[in-house]
């Protein structure tokens, strides 16, 4: 399981480094690359949101294993 692990990790990374641009300079990547909020988009928006919340279970894993 650990290949969805860092499947997830890059994802969220993903997410992040577009919210900077949004933050920053108001571009939306995902938007410009596939339309905003196109059906395509808004899957890739759910995959990040989704890995985002299953990488709250890292908070788990890493303290149990110390």
């Amino acid at each position: 399981m650990k290949w969805f692990d860092y499947t997830a990790l890059t994802l969220v990374i993903i997410g992040a480094v577009n919210w900077l641009l949004v933050g920053i300079f108001r571009f939306d990547l995902v938007a410009f690359l596939f339309g905003n909020l196109s059906w395509l988009s808004r899957i890739i928006y759910t995959l990040v949101g989704l890995c985002g919340l299953y990488l709250i279970s890292l908070y788990g894993r890493i303290t149990g294993s110390s």
